[in-house]
């Protein structure tokens, strides 16, 4: 054990070169052919050894009567050490032991042909669960990082199963003589289904972190892994799938063959544990289905969505660019301020119509603020940090430890409460680069970020006020939304009896609020519970947006208090609750949001080009502009095309830059003092508009933009 660790010592994790993929298939050379690592045999060797001595310790264990009960309440009789849950389902129906990806025994997830060891509860899951999803996605990575060690002779380092899919953190060795490509994807994909074919079974083997060091000590990440998250003197998994072998708590999918769709989408750099200091990796991405109408389905997804991309669509309309002046903030050009501006207006409506006030605070504070509430403690690795005058300073990253100062500047009365505090100042966040990603993703942005101070018996109304917000503003969108309650963590501060109210007032705010819920047990934070909302486009794809959170903390940690109710002494305060909540979140990535359920094509309220006035000849450019300055006096977006195009491609050239509405002017509307209005949603007008006189159509669009319609009709 000694050299093991004084070797695995000795190993850098900063000694690698950055390994950069070539972005075009066509651009890369031809793959080397690559031996056969010798370190699989390695692993094999040792695996084959420790494995059969678990099975003979499996067969030896006595085997007893047991009784497995099944969500319905049902029963069925098995043998300890014997029973799996595989066989289970077989003994329902054929059909589901077919579609069975995982099995969750009393409450914890099992390999489908581990046996059992004891009566238990059984619950049999398939791919439409989202446990059982995430299984088949982490079982897909090790098919992947099978294809990737024979195809690049590489070492592995990370492999999870993500939201869409998963993906492999590898070392690509030198001598395989170039970054990764997607001339790579064909060869890798045809690896995997190569195992797939094979149904290689998944195996499970029990092992101490003594023979894990040993069975990967040509890896100097695994190592690390090893070394830092399994204690000494302890145990922990491996699985194996044919060559592979793979650090692992599992558990996975019975055999490869349950794969029945496979496909290698995309590649990227990446850093060892998403450190910038350690060495530069390559992260390969894949996507696997148990059918291949799903695949086929998904890959259709991804074609709409890549037309859809925010970052295609802001550079098109001219929304917003990135600089590598400045990376992760973005520059939002005069079209996409109108957006970002009209977003932060509604809100603001928002506020005045349900009491909260909003409030101006500073960037930068000592970093006394931040040790004060705990931030910096726990959060500085993801600080913008700075000296000013020997003092250390950092940006703010969030607005409420301001907002208690704020609160405790002075006394304050119970009658105060609630107090509702919003702020839209500027947050920074030092993401590391490779996490950036177009508007969803930023060092730099602002959140419709607001505060309440309440007592304990206003959280209820409290709560109820924030989900009716949340619902009014989703509404406007077009968006659904789906809701959870996040309760009491392992690892929490407070008191559990103040934290069975808070939990209690919550449900029964949820309850009131008269939408489903369900119960997230466990996932609060350590200062409060929270209630999870997530919001989806109209892809269908699922945000995280907007927050709610109780928090017993920060008030205890600034010391915060309001004379309590009916006090006849200055001594007699009690702690107020603050609850942190925001419904756009980021205002960044709401617009990349927007952007890409609307494909652009902006609801008029919204929308930064609402009117394009298209004069017919230079007689009427005069009229033209008239025509431009009372819409512009009207309080709407409107712009006048005089280029020298035909009057087709003028009005063509305004449809693809999607303006909710095209007036076309002529002589004959020069004299009426009216305008040809062809309108974007409404098909019937775009070969020939409707004549409207010009009062009668600003009118119309001051009560269209008013209603917030998400159909630009008039």
């Amino acid at each position: 054990m000694a050299d093991i660790v004084e070797r695995a010592a000795k190993l850098s994790l900063n000694d690698q070169k950055p390994a950069k993929g070539n972005k075009k298939g066509s651009d890369a050379a031809p793959a080397p052919s690559m031996e056969r690592p010798e370190f699989i045999e390695h692993r094999n060797r040792i695996f084959d050894e420790l494995f059969q001595k678990q099975q003979e310790e499996i067969a030896n264990k006595p085997r007893e009567d047991i009784v497995i009960t099944l969500p319905d309440g049902s029963t069925r009789d098995g043998k300890s050490w014997e029973t799996t849950p595989m066989d289970i389902a077989n003994g329902i129906s054929k059909s589901l032991a077919k579609r069975l990806v995982i099995a969750k025994v009393d409450n914890v997830l099992w390999d489908t042909l581990r046996p059992l060891e004891a009566s238990c509860k059984l619950e049999l899951l398939d791919f439409e669960s989202e446990e059982a999803k995430m299984v088949y996605w982490h079982s897909s990575a090790h098919v992947l990082g099978e294809a990737c060690e024979l195809h690049f002779g590489c070492h592995l380092c990370n492999g999870p199963p993500i939201e869409n899919g998963f993906y492999y953190d590898i070392a690509v060795p030198e001598e395989f003589g170039r970054g990764i490509s997607q001339a790579d994807f064909a060869p890798l994909e045809a690896l995997a289904n190569k195992a797939i074919k094979e149904k290689q079974p998944f195996q499970r083997l029990v092992i101490s972190k003594e023979d894990l060091l040993r069975m990967f000590d040509y890896n100097k990440y695994k190592v690390h892994l090893i070394n830092t998250r399994v204690p000494d003197g302890t145990s922990t998994t491996v699985y194996r799938c044919g060559p592979l072998i793979d650090l692992c708590r599992g558990p996975h999918v019975p055999t490869t063959g349950s794969i029945t769709a496979f496909a290698v989408l995309k590649n990227s750099a990446s850093y060892f544990l998403g450190d910038a200091n350690n060495d530069s990796l390559q992260r390969v991405y894949g996507i696997s289905f148990p059918d291949k109408k799903k695949m086929t389905e998904y890959k259709k997804f991804l074609e709409e969505a890549a037309k859809r991309d925010h970052r295609k669509i802001g550079r098109e309309q001219e929304l917003f660019f990135f600089h590598e002046l400045s990376p992760g903030s973005a520059f939002f050009l005069p079209h996409g301020a109108r957006i970002y501006n009209t977003l932060m207006d509604f809100i603001r409506g928002k506020y005045w119509e349900r009491g909260f006030q909003e409030v101006v605070s500073p960037n930068m504070y000592n970093i006394k603020l931040w040790e004060q509430s705990g931030h910096w403690q726990n959060y500085q690795e993801d600080m913008f940090g700075l000296e000013v005058e020997k003092e250390k300073f950092a940006l703010k990253p969030m607005n409420c430890p301001g907002h208690c100062l704020m609160f405790g500047m002075r006394d304050r009365s119970y009658r105060e409460l609630p107090l509702r505090f919003a702020d839209f100042g500027v947050l920074h966040r030092n993401e590391a680069s490779g996490a950036l990603s177009g508007l969803t993703r930023v060092r730099r942005f602002q959140q419709d970020d607001a505060h309440i101070f309440c007592l304990q018996d206003q959280v209820k109304s409290e709560m109820q006020g924030a989900l009716d917000f949340l619902r009014d503003v989703y509404s406007t969108f077009g968006f659904t939304f789906a809701l959870k309650l996040s309760t009491r963590p392992d690892k929490y501060l407070g008191e559990i009896a103040v934290w069975d109210q808070a939990e209690k007032q919550l449900a029964e705010a949820l309850d009131g609020f008269g939408s489903p819920w369900e119960l997230n047990p466990g996932d609060g934070a350590f200062y409060g519970p929270k209630i999870d909302i997530t919001i989806r486009d109209a892809l269908g794809r699922a945000f995280q947006c907007a927050t709610i959170q109780l928090d017993f903390q920060l008030p205890e940690r600034f010391q915060l208090q309001v004379r309590a109710p009916g006090a006849s002494e200055d001594t007699e305060f009690q702690r107020p609750v603050i609850i942190h909540r925001a419904v756009l979140g980021s205002i960044e990535r709401m617009i990349a949001i927007l952007t890409e359920n609307f494909a652009g094509k902006w609801p008029m309220w919204l929308s930064p080009r609402q009117v394009m006035v298209v004069p017919v000849t230079s007689v009427v450019y005069e009229y033209a502009e008239q025509v431009k300055q009372q819409l512009h006096e009207a309080g709407l977006f409107v712009e006048v095309d005089v280029s020298a195009d035909t009057l087709n491609k003028k009005i063509r050239n305004a449809e693809l830059a999607q303006y909710n509405f095209i007036c076309v002017v002529g002589v004959q509307e020069k004299e009426e003092g009216s305008v040809n209005v062809r309108c974007r949603d409404d098909v019937g007008t775009k070969a020939k508009g409707q004549t409207i006189p010009m009062a009668t159509f600003i009118q119309q669009l001051q009560e269209l933009k008013s209603s917030k319609s998400l159909v630009s009709k008039i």
